[in-house]
């Protein structure tokens, strides 16, 4: 048995632009748009040795790649974030190269049982102590974004590992872009989902986030997406 807890502090509006046809660009062309030379970073890694968790990870245990180090918990947790987002309607590739302007993911939103999609911009924080900065960085990938992610219909969003704090919050809600904030746990666990009043006037209008929580009031289980009170599908 199951019961769902008040959403997570959304907010609502009367106005809801139209969003723009999406245009779809490959991760290789993104990567390919600056001039800077190749990193021996994260995004360094030949991504034609994995495109998803699983081949990762066998990619990581066929190269001997230290699981402790940045370049594998990064990449680890962008792939598991893609993942786990699919089950919300997201479908997301991860961006490789040194050109990336701060954007780990990108692709698009079509919220279950809508006709509402919306194109995202992803930057994912593996154990990242979060702080407003992290909101301001954010906001400077609209700046860099490829052809296609770049007027109206497209959201910046950031995920990680701790829930929101006072100061992200109120960094979400000050800001003019359309942003917002998941927690998604390094199991995969996703815990919170917020945005801003310039999300909902870009195709969130309407669209709440409730935690499922087991009849003995434990550990929430995970975040669903609610509309007219009635939650959405999850997928998979």
């Amino acid at each position: 048995m199951l019961r769902w807890s008040i959403k997570l502090g959304t907010t609502h509006s009367n106005w809801n632009r139209p969003i723009a046809d999406t245009l779809r660009i490959t991760a290789r062309e993104f990567a390919s748009a600056s001039p800077r030379r190749k990193s021996t970073s994260a995004k360094a890694l030949d991504a034609a040795q994995h495109s998803d968790l699983a081949s990762f990870l066998a990619y990581a245990k066929r190269t001997g790649l230290d699981e402790t180090s940045t370049t594998f918990t990064g990449t680890r947790y962008e792939y598991l974030v893609a993942e786990r987002l699919a089950r919300y309607g997201f479908s997301l590739k991860r961006v490789g190269g040194a050109s990336d302007f701060g954007i780990d993911l990108l692709g698009e939103w079509t919220i279950p049982s809508t006709s509402k999609t919306l194109r995202v911009l992803v930057q994912c924080k593996a154990g990242s102590r979060i702080g407003p900065n992290f909101v301001r960085e954010l906001e400077g990938t609209f700046v860099g974004a490829p052809p296609g992610w770049r007027g109206s219909g497209v959201l910046g969003l950031l995920v990680a590992e701790r829930q929101t704090t006072g100061g992200v919050r109120d960094a979400l809600t000050r800001s003019r872009s359309p942003m917002a904030y998941f927690c998604c746990t390094g199991d995969g666990r996703m815990k919170q989902m917020q945005w801003n009043q310039r999300a909902e006037e870009e195709g969130l209008e309407g669209i709440d986030v409730a935690l499922k929580r087991s009849a003995g009031g434990g550990e929430e289980d995970e975040v669903v997406l609610m509309k007219n009170g009635r939650p959405l599908p999850i997928i998979g």
